[in-house]
Formats: structure tokens, sequence, C-alpha cells
């Protein structure tokens, strides 16, 4: 496995460019067939440009995971938005994974305790404010979401500096995307913004897995090399 995009994997991570930049300028043109059709097609594309590189299979699955997600919540209703929400919960998982998988320590033990009551902060200041606004039946459902997502954004802190911004890029995303069904003021064109910041999370994750799951396997050649390897 490789840390860079190889020549002949570049096309894909195009592909995955110019369906972003098309998805977002129909999100700002309201153009909704064309945004009902770009916004599934683009985490398949990034998926396939993982495997293309070599990358872990569970990677993929992850983005898989959310196309799945993006499917569901474009379509609208209650049922079909927590089938959507669980679809994200499950790539979460791939990505704690991957992340306690392939990556290492943040930092020392103070380091990750500041961090992880930093991170625990925001999340309890965010369902705090969120729920009395948050419609009853969906108040638990996005709170159990919300510590998945959270958990995964500091586990992603594991996998060192792009895998980190992608967790805290998702935070960002999925946050929008609560204060909105929770009825609070949005920017204007706020699915532009959800979106931005989503496939800037999912790009980001994927990077920085990739990178730390290239450097667990380089270190894991170098622990296999005999004596006499290293030596000469």
């Amino acid at each position: 496995m490789t840390a860079r995009w190889p020549r002949a994997v570049r096309p894909l991570l195009g592909a995955f460019g110019v369906l972003a930049v098309v998805h977002l300028g129909a999100l700002l043109a309201s153009a909704t067939t064309l945004a009902h059709l770009t916004k599934p097609a683009l985490m398949p594309v990034l998926a396939a440009g993982v495997l293309a590189r070599g990358g872990p299979p569970l990677l993929a699955g992850a983005l898989l995971f959310g196309c799945g997600g993006d499917t569901f919540l474009q379509i609208g209703g209650d049922t079909v938005f927590l089938v959507g929400m669980a679809s994200f919960a499950a790539g979460h998982v791939c990505y704690l994974v991957l992340a306690a998988r392939h990556g290492t320590s943040p930092g020392g033990r103070a380091r990750t305790g500041t961090l992880g009551a930093g991170y625990a902060a925001v999340l309890a200041a965010t369902v705090v404010l969120l729920w009395p606004d948050l419609p009853a039946d969906l108040r638990i459902p996005v709170a159990g979401y919300s510590l998945l997502l959270t958990a995964m954004a500091f586990g992603a802190l594991r996998a060192g500096p792009w895998a980190a911004a992608g967790g805290l890029l998702f935070l960002l995303s999925d946050t929008l995307i609560a204060s909105g069904i929770a009825h609070w003021p949005q920017l204007p064109g706020p699915q532009f913004w959800i979106m931005l910041t989503y496939a800037a999370a999912q790009l980001a994750l994927a990077e920085g897995l990739l990178r730390a799951a290239a450097g667990a396997e380089g270190a894991g050649r170098r622990t296999a090399r005999p004596p006499e390897a290293v030596a000469a």
C-alpha cells in the first residue's frame, strides 16, 4: 500500500472532485434532480479510489455505508431518516475499528485525557442544547448517534491530522443537520454547507486512514525483517 495516490488512481479522485463540485453547484442552483443524482454517487467513487489504492476493504465499506446514509436521508420521513442514520452509524463503527487497528496514541495520558474531556464537553453541550427542540421520537436516537459520532471523531485522532480533521468536519456537518431538525436558524443554503463539510470530512478520513494503514504496514514489514537483513 502506498501513502500517495498513484497516477492510475488519480482519475477516480478527480471524478470524486468533479462530482462534489457538480453536486454543490446543483444545491446552490436549486437543481434538485441533479443534486439527488450526484449525492449517492460521491461515496462509491471515493470507495473505488480507496480500493484501487490498495486501502483496507473496511475503509471502503465505511464510505459505502455513507452512501447508504446519503440515499436514505434524501428520501425524507422520520423512519427513513432513522435508517439513514443507522447506516452512517455503521460507517462510524468501521472508522473506529480502523483507527484502533492502524492508529497510534494521540499523545501522553494527560493530553489524551484533556482531548477526551473536550470532545465529551462538546457532545454534552450539543445534546443539551438540541434536546428541547428535537422531535420527541428523535431525541434518544439523535443523542445515541451523537455519542457514537463523537467517539469516532475522538478515535480519529489516533490516525493523524487528516483523520482528525475529518472527524471534526463530520461533527460539524451532522450538527448542522441536527440544528435543522430542531428548527434552529440556518445559514443561507444550509444543504450546501452540510454537503461541503460532509464531502471534505469523508475525503479527509479516507486520506488519514489510508496513511495510517500504510504506516502500520510499513512498520510491520520493518519489524518482520530478520536480524541479518537489518544488519546488512
